[in-house]
C-alpha cells in the first residue's frame, strides 16, 4: 500500500481529506500543516503520494514538488486561480470545490502508478560486472572443452547446478573452475 502524506495549512481541512482517504481504504501515514513537515516525513519513506493544498504556510506547491524526490507523486487541491500554467512532472492538480469521487479516482490512479514503478524497480536484475561475466564465460568454455557441450548447454548446466546447490551463478561458475 502506498503511504500518503496529507499537507494542508488548516488542520481541519487536512483531517477531512484524511478521513475521506481512510474511509476509502488508503493509508495516510502523516498529516502535516507545512511543507517542511511533509519533507521530513517524506525523508523517512522510500516513496509515496503527497496530497497537498496549493498554498502552504512556508512554501507553494511547486516548491514542495521540487524538494521531493522523483519517487513521490504529488496531488494538489486548489482553486484554479492559484495554478501556474507550467506543467510539472509528478504533479497532478484537482480544482476546488472538490468532488470526493474525483479525489479517490486521482489517488487510485497515482497509487497504481507508484506501485507499477515499484514492481518494475524490484524486477530489474542487477547488471553483472565485467569480472563476473568473464568468470561465467570461462566456466562455460571449460565445460565446452572438457564435456563437449555447446555454449547453451554449458550455460544451462551452470544454471541448474546453481539452482540445485542454492548458490548464485557466479559462485557456481567459480566452483566449476576450481573443480575442473
Amino acid at each position: 500500500m502506498v503511504p500518503i502524506i496529507a499537507v494542508f495549512p488548516k488542520m481541519e481541512n487536512g483531517k477531512k481529506i484524511k478521513n475521506i482517504l481512510v474511509k476509502n481504504g488508503f493509508h495516510v501515514s502523516a498529516l502535516c500543516t507545512t511543507g517542511a513537515q511533509a519533507l521530513q516525513h517524506a525523508d523517512m519513506l522510500e516513496e509515496g503520494l503527497v496530497v497537498s493544498a496549493g498554498r502552504l504556510a512556508d512554501m507553494m506547491d511547486e516548491q514542495l514538488r521540487e524538494y521531493l524526490s522523483d519517487s513521490f507523486e504529488m496531488l494538489v487541491i486548489s482553486a484554479p486561480n492559484l495554478w501556474e500554467e507550467k506543467d510539472m512532472e509528478h504533479l497532478t492538480r484537482l480544482t476546488m470545490p472538490l468532488k470526493v469521487h474525483e479525489l479517490i479516482s486521482a489517488v487510485e490512479r497515482l497509487s497504481d502508478s507508484i506501485e507499477r514503478k515499484q514492481k518494475k524497480r524490484r524486477s530489474r536484475r542487477p547488471e553483472r560486472s565485467e569480472e563476473e561475466r568473464q568468470t561465467i564465460g570461462d566456466a562455460k568454455k571449460l565445460l565446452m572443452e572438457r564435456k563437449r557441450m555447446t555454449e547453451e548447454e554449458a550455460h544451462r548446466y551452470i544454471q541448474k547446478a546453481s539452482m540445485d546447490s542454492g548458490t548464485g551463478l557466479m559462485e557456481t561458475a567459480e566452483m566449476i573452475l576450481r573443480i575442473m
